[in-house]
């Protein structure tokens, strides 16, 4: 059966990508996504984390965290931004079939001059820094397949770690995936690291084949964070 379209490709039947778009912008554009991301970590850290005595088994725990967390995205924007923040997003292009529930983003920014166009945070609890399976998982079935972040070059994933090492976590996910992690030059004081992937296009799709990965560990049990990147 054909396909009838939705809301959002008849509302911007013209997509782009929304790197190269929101670098019309300002051309740090994605550092300064990033950088929102990690102030409202801090905050996170210092207003709510530090307040709790985890025991690592409270009920929705990925979601209450990611909830928490792009509310104190929020506060940090100004405004100027050509972007805003949205906590659980679907990706309605991804849809499989009209019935079917399509993906949905743990935390999203999407193009406010088109919703259409997307970039994504998915976020996955690693109760030890060798308990990465979930979080590969969305890397090479989602994010390389073109399932996640169709219509963006850039997409990222968020790493809540409960214990271990980070530098460990890293090294784990870097053989698993497998890919190579980089240093991030605007974040140099973070546990944030880059991964670049050629990705499979569906046919028949423009999508962007090249594909960059931000791995962002984030402590839950942590002091407050000192170190802010001036980007």
């Amino acid at each position: 059966m054909a396909r009838k379209g939705n809301i959002f490709n008849k509302r911007y039947p013209i997509t782009g990508n929304f790197v190269e778009l929101a670098k019309v912008w300002n051309p740090d554009a994605i550092s300064i996504l990033i950088k929102l991301v990690w102030e409202g970590y801090d905050l996170l850290v210092s207003e709510f984390l530090s307040q709790i005595n985890f025991d690592g088994n409270e009920e929705q725990l990925e979601r209450s965290i990611t909830q928490s967390l792009e509310r104190r995205i929020r506060k940090n924007m100004t405004g100027d931004e050509p972007f805003d923040v949205q906590h659980e997003v679907y990706e309605i292009e991804s849809s499989q079939s009209a019935q079917a529930q399509p993906p949905q983003y743990d935390i999203a920014f999407y193009l406010i001059s088109n919703e259409r166009i997307i970039w994504p945070l998915e976020a996955k609890v690693l109760k030890t820094d060798g308990a990465v399976g979930e979080y590969i998982k969305e890397i090479n079935e989602n994010f390389i397949t073109c399932r996640y972040a169709p219509f963006s070059s850039q997409g990222g994933m968020l790493g809540y770690l409960f214990s271990g090492d980070s530098n460990k976590a890293f090294t784990n996910i870097a053989s698993k995936v497998p890919c190579t992690l980089s240093e991030h030059p605007d974040f140099p004081n973070r546990d944030h690291k880059t991964s670049d992937h050629q990705r499979v296009v569906p046919s028949g799709k423009s999508y962007p084949a090249e594909f960059r990965c931000h791995h962002l560990l984030l402590k839950i049990i942590a002091s407050v964070p000192t170190n802010t990147s001036s980007v």
